[in-house]
């Protein structure tokens, strides 16, 4: 390859490097070369900003530009913005305005708003809307950011109205800022892709090209002589492997799930087929072409509402149909409430196929010793202990030789918590090849192979009364979970959260799981939630418009009442115990959201525009969302002999701000400072046991665990503090890390000096053996039932008639998860989750055509919502703590997602209520939309021609 000379000054330090690749990107080359791993890689075609840099003062793509082309040039990346480590201006507002999350798109949203504050002071919101909508995230929803820079430039920032949370503790209901920022503010934070070791090899997997064919010949001798390849890989070379196992099996499950690498069958386009290691990235891809396939393309089979005909390509030719699983639930005496009710209303809803979309996408490193027989794996996921006792399934090694660690994750959003070919075939390279082995997915490979979620098809019935009460419901649906099985758990989800907040004492719920080519699909942000609230949510507006009745109306009609928990649904959970709702406030939820939203005036303005030809409308959904999983989440709690209090939990962080909430939790009940708590997440080295971080469930587990394993190491410093000061122990108190005899305070002994005292005892004495060695605690927590967070969102919009065309003006949250832990952190994690929801309503579908091709593969053409589509959010927290769990919160990473999509949609169909548009179908494009509008219309002049 050609290589040339560049001089340049990078952070004002003069560089000259003589042998540049020609083709290097300056990305790259900054990453890899000068080791200044702040700027990322998010999607390789200059759209989501991850990796913006500045070259002579003006903000710039570093994936699309060459480093030959920063000849002489100026750069400046995020690490340039400290001075002497300490925080710039605009760091400092994005760590107080809650600006990030998991922190990966935050160097290129600091690089772009830098270069625009030395342009003009102050700003408005709209002027920084523009300016950053060229920078994407998955995590925020923007208006922090925005916000953040807004204050940085002078400007006038929105003031949030902050509540008082009732609670007796220091730390715990606190608008704590996050103990993980300053690393990630400047560049810092460390992700699977910043590591490096001399010598590392780099996997490149070439995948089907087909959704469906037989492999005939694969022929890799000319790969195998390219320059820089050690080796390729196929099925045959992997020796006696098995294919996967399943996450979560059920007996009406089909456990088809895929080989490592395809064994004698694609079944949809991205299927592993052959793995490429080679010297550098670069040159594995160059030889991928060079790996002679042999197919026989068969027909395939891709509309899940086609699957199940006859005639129909089986995706599996071992299976007599394309049924990968099914369920049936019911409770009542349904045909009767049919038979009985005034009003029946049909319909068929359908929701389509998105991705996660993380800016960080999947990346695995694994590095094998020979030596000590030693594996150690970094990978971007969200459960460490997963993948290593999946790997010990697969790998025949010692337990205790197997170490996984998720570092920095840029987000995971459900499919990071899945285990994947790749997640065997980088270890087993690594042990194959005694050395370290490195994969990162690419964004194509994203679009085609990580897994994706929310494909469904509903044939809904609903029986009511003309007091718009409902007495029974029957829903049968189609779920597409791809080409192989991971488990029910999505469509099973959607069947339990049908019912949302509303007592329906007659049900007849009815899924089946159908086989496509396509990516195996898996949960994604919401998982089958989202789904099952646009169905409910979609019937209770249906029946307000069929009884001309007020929306908000019918859902008071329906309710679970305050004074009616527990409330049994009749129906299993997707823990298997009974459906029941231990806690919440549904009418408190709807009101707050109402006059939040001001909706007696919204409909008067609506009424008033709309004789202006402007359409506004308004959409309203409730929810219900089952958290807090079991089995188990473990947290450990050590006072390190240097003073520091250490905890340790397996459920790793994908930006939830963990690190901080668990550590308010230790403070509290250890009783130290904040600031001397250290949580360590997702190394399987530091607590032997985990589960992982999904399902909004790490505040009920791991939180739990915490605070339990705190109390039992303060009684135990407490004792041990006892011996130590000749007295008793209740006759000490432990504050801010010491422990002190009451009315006597110069009495004392610090928790670092008991911890030498507990780690050194002298050898050869007796001590009291009734307390063990050391200063810690450890505690699994594992919750009796799922915890029910409920919350009601409301949107307004307003819709352009000619053109379909769609404005999410304001969005309002009422939400209740219980005690809040950190109330900037649950509003973080909500304004993310309604972006996501705004996109999945409106933008985000992944489109395939007749022969299983995707068509819209990158982000020029998948649209992501930007600072320009989100409005701004405005969120209230109506607490009602569960009996479930002494901490008494509930699950809040999905609540912000699983509702929008209804909420938009509805607002849509009330905007255009005159027209009796129908939104069936989510998302709905302008054009979709345009149509629709049209249709309606010209039935409207048929009827009254």
């Amino acid at each position: 390859m050609a290589k040339q000379g560049v001089k340049l000054v990078v952070n004002g330090k003069s560089i000259e490097k003589k042998d540049v690749e020609a083709r290097l990107s300056l990305a790259d080359f900054l990453r890899h070369e000068l080791g200044l791993t702040g700027t990322h890689v998010g999607c390789e075609h200059g759209v989501c900003g991850s990796c913006t840099v500045q070259m002579n003062g003006a903000p710039v793509r570093s994936c699309l530009m060459l480093a030959v082309q920063a000849e002489g040039a100026e750069i400046t990346t995020v690490e340039g913005l400290t001075n002497r480590n300490e925080l710039a201006a605009l760091q400092q507002s994005f760590k107080k305005h809650h600006a990030l999350q998991c922190g990966f798109c935050t160097p290129g949203f600091l690089m772009s708003a830098d270069a625009l504050l030395r342009k003009s002071v102050p700003l408005t919101e709209a002027e920084v809307r523009q300016a950053v909508s060229g920078n994407l995230c998955r995590c925020t929803g923007y208006q922090n950011i925005v916000d953040a820079i807004v204050e940085t430039s002078g400007g006038e920032v929105a003031a949030p109205a902050h509540q008082e949370h009732a609670s007796a503790a220091k730390f715990i209901g606190a608008r704590v800022e996050r103990a993980e920022d300053n690393e990630l503010l400047s560049g810092k934070g460390v992700y699977v892709d910043d590591i490096d070791f001399p010598g590392m090899l780099h996997a490149y997997v070439v995948r089907s090209v087909h959704a469906r064919a037989k492999i005939l010949r694969i022929d890799t001798s000319l790969a195998k002589r390219a320059t820089g390849v050690v080796d390729v890989i196929t099925f045959e070379d992997l020796g006696a492997v098995r294919n996967l196992p399943l996450t979560i099996p059920h007996p009406n499950l089909k456990p088809l799930t895929e080989f490592p690498l395809a064994k004698d069958q694609v079944r949809y386009v991205g299927e592993p087929v052959a793995v490429i290691v080679a010297e550098s990235r670069y040159l594995a891809e160059d030889a991928a072409p060079l790996v002679e396939i042999d197919y026989e393309v068969l027909l395939g089979c891709i509309d899940i509402e086609k699957a199940l005909a006859p005639g129909v390509p089986l995706v599996h030719e071992s299976e007599p149909d394309n049924v990968g699983g099914f369920m049936k639930q019911s409770t009542g005496n349904v045909e009767k409430a049919f038979a009985q009710a005034d009003h029946v209303i049909k319909e068929t809803l359908r929701v389509h196929r998105g991705g996660c979309h993380a800016i960080e996408t999947r990346g695995i490193l694994a590095h094998f010793e020979p030596k000590a027989g030693f594996l150690t794996i970094w990978a971007s996921c969200q459960g460490p202990h997963r993948i290593r006792r999946t790997l010990l399934q697969l790998m025949d090694m010692p337990e205790h030789k197997v170490r996984v660690i998720a570092p920095r994750v840029g987000g995971g959003f459900g499919p990071k918590g899945g285990f994947y070919p790749e997640n065997f075939l980088i270890p087993w390279l690594a042990v194959h090849y005694g050395t370290a082995v490195k994969w990162i997915e690419d964004r194509r490979e994203h679009f085609i192979a990580s897994r994706q979620e929310r494909d469904q098809t509903h044939w809904v019935e609903v029986a009511f009364n003309n007091d718009g009460r409902v007495i029974g419901l029957k829903n049968f649906f189609l779920y597409d979970t791809g080409a192989y099985s991971t488990s029910l758990v999505v469509p099973w989800i959607t069947l339990a959260t049908i019912p949302g907040p509303y007592k329906i004492p007659n049900l007849q719920l009815e899924f089946k799981s159908v086989y496509t080519n396509k990516v195996t699909a898996m949960v994604v942000r919401g998982a089958g939630r989202p789904q099952a609230v646009y169905v409910m949510e979609t019937l209770m507006d249906r029946i307000a418009r069929e009884l001309n009745m007020d929306p908000a109306e019918v859902r008071r009609r329906n309710f679970v009442q305050k004074n009616e928990y527990p409330y049994s649904v009749g129906i299993l959970y997707r823990d298997n115990n009974p459906l029941e709702y231990d806690s919440g406030n549904y009418p408190a939820c709807l009101e707050e959201a109402l006059k939040m939203i001001g909706y007696e005036d919204f409909r008067k303005t609506q009424t008033v525009e709309r004789r202006r030809g402007v359409r506004l409308g308004i959409g309203i959904a409730a929810y219900v969302e089952g958290t807090g999983f079991g089995p188990y989440e473990g947290g450990s709690v050590k006072v390190g002999t240097d003073g520091k209090i250490y905890v340790f939990t397996g459920a790793a962080s994908q930006g939830q701000g963990q690190e901080t909430a668990l550590g308010q939790i230790c403070a509290d009940f250890l009783g130290v400072d904040f600031q001397n708590v250290e949580v360590v997440t997702g190394d399987s080295a530091a607590i032997p046991y985990g589960v992982g971080t999904f399902a909004s469930r790490v505040m009920v587990t791991a939180g739990n665990a915490i605070a339990q394993a705190s109390g039992q190491l303060r009684q135990k410093a407490i004792q041990l503090a006892a011996n130590k000061l000749e007295c008793r122990s209740e006759d000490l108190d432990l504050v801010n890390g010491e422990i002190f005899v009451k009315g006597t305070p110069e009495k004392k002994i610090t928790l670092r000096a008991l911890a030498h005292e507990a780690a050194n005892r002298v050898s050869g004495f007796m001590v009291d053996r009734s307390i063990e060695p050391g200063l810690e605690a450890t505690v699994y927590y594992s919750p009796r039932r799922s915890t029910h967070s409920n919350g009601v969102h409301i949107a307004t919009v307003q819709v352009d008639e000619e053109t379909g065309h769609v404005e999410v003006q304001r969005y309002v949250v009422a939400h209740d998860c219980g005690t809040v832990i950190n109330p900037m952190l649950v509003d973080g994690q909500i304004h993310g989750g309604v972006a996501h929801g705004i996109g999945n309503a409106l933008y985000e579908e992944v489109i395939h055509d007749e022969s299983g091709q995707i068509l819209n593969g990158s982000y020029m053409d998948y649209y992501l919502p930007g600072a320009m589509e989100v409005p701004r959010m405005e969120v209230s927290h109506i607490e009602t703590p569960t009996p479930l769990n002494p901490l008494g919160c509930k699950g809040a990473g999905e609540g912000g997602t699983i509702p929008a999509p209804t909420a938009v949609s509805l607002a849509i169909e009330d905007a255009l209520s005159d027209l009796k548009v129908k939104v069936n179908r989510i998302p709905v494009s302008p054009e979709a939309l345009a149509n629709l509008i049209a249709e309606q219309k010209e039935k409207t002049s048929g009827v009254r021609g």
